[in-house]
């Protein structure tokens, strides 16, 4: 076990949206220390002015890594680099804090999950939700509808501004369905605790301004073992529709349980990162009925006094990162998870592209 009392060293690669959020939170964090910032562009000087100047600028990864020696690295760069990176910061002994996807193939993820128990290391990845009391509220209360579960979720981004400019980067390696749909695909898992069996997606590329391969709308459908069904939707670009951006909601047998958050999903709010995470409240439905066809318990609301903005996750996310490192945790299940919702959204992607069904 690792000395809980002596900072953990951490070099941040990546100082866009989230990198900047990670090292936020590590630089207000007593049991971390950050030792570098890691951009090939000028975001880390602009984060670092952000950090009182304090930290070491590097623009090359494999130097910095060299140099400073961290005990741990945080990877918030594009998908692309994430499998190379992360098996780098393996093979030097350090424990690795990584944003989804865990990889930009299915057997990139399964390569970093095998290095990380070569090495005993802990890999976390950065399932946001997975930290948030409204959602974990979210999935508990799913679980206490019945079988099959109906779950209704998306994330369109009507994207302007540097906003864009992300995503058509992100878009040069990866399609919205797989880069955000494996939050929500881990999130209707979580609820039904069945196997998923077959992928139906249908996706559109509306804009020339990426990759003729790739496409920047995308509607998955899943199907699971135990008659749950699924569907999530991603669009990014300037062209998307607010007007339903925000849908999060889940029905079964007993009733359903949806995400009301009237400001997030207010105009404007689609491409705000601090928006994703917000819930606001609970709706919880009851579909019991007396012998009149009346609803007989009234639907309740549910408002949770913890309800932590986007630092405050990532915040969450890095202490319990710690936790797992200070307290050898066993992350074996965490890994597979991450592995296999990412190997249900590239068969999303699959389907687009084949325009066919997938089974798993």
């Amino acid at each position: 076990m690792t000395d809980s009392k002596k900072p953990i060293r951490v070099l941040v690669v990546g100082c866009g949206n989230m990198g900047a959020s990670h090292a936020i939170a590590y630089h207000n964090l007593k049991e971390f220390s950050i030792c570098g910032l890691v951009s090939t562009g000028k975001s880390k000087e602009i984060l670092n002015e952000k950090l009182n100047n304090e930290y070491p600028l590097f623009n090359n990864y494999e130097e910095a890594l060299a140099v400073t020696e961290p005990d741990a690295v945080c990877i918030s760069t594009y998908p692309d680099t994430h499998e190379e990176f992360a098996i780098m910061a393996l093979d030097k002994g350090c424990n690795v804090f990584m944003e989804k996807p865990l990889a930009d193939t299915v057997q990139g993820a399964e390569r970093i999950a095998k290095k990380a128990i070569e090495t005993g290391k802990k890999v976390v990845v950065g399932y946001i939700l997975r930290h948030h009391p409204s959602w974990q509220k979210f999935v508990e209360l799913s679980q206490k509808l019945g079988k099959p579960l109906v779950m209704r979720m998306n994330l369109n981004q009507q994207s302007k501004g540097e906003m864009w400019n992300v995503h058509r980067n992100l878009m040069k390696s990866l399609s919205p369905i797989v880069d955000c749909g494996v939050h929500y695909i881990d999130v209707m898992c979580q609820m039904t605790k069945s196997k998923p069996v077959q992928v139906n997606a249908i996706g559109a590329r509306m804009t020339e301004d990426i990759p003729e391969w790739n496409y920047n709308y995308g509607q998955l459908q899943i199907r699971f073992e135990d008659g749950s069904v699924g569907w999530y939707e991603a669009g990014w670009g300037p062209m998307v529709s607010e007007t339903a951006f925000f849908i999060k909601d889940v029905f079964g047998p007993q009733g359903s349980v949806s995400i009301v958050a009237k400001n997030a999903s207010s105009s404007g709010k689609s491409d705000s990162v601090e928006a994703h995470t917000n819930t606001e409240a609970i709706l919880y439905h009851h579909a019991a009925l007396d012998d009149k066809n009346h609803f007989i318990k009234e639907d309740s609301t549910i408002n949770l006094e913890d309800e932590p903005d986007h630092q405050e996750l990532c915040t969450r996310e890095q202490q319990y990162f710690h936790k797992a490192i200070s307290e050898n945790i066993d992350l074996t299940n965490h890994l597979e998870d991450a592995v296999n919702s990412l190997r249900i959204a590239f068969a999303c992607d699959q389907s687009i592209r084949t325009q066919k069904s997938v089974n798993l």
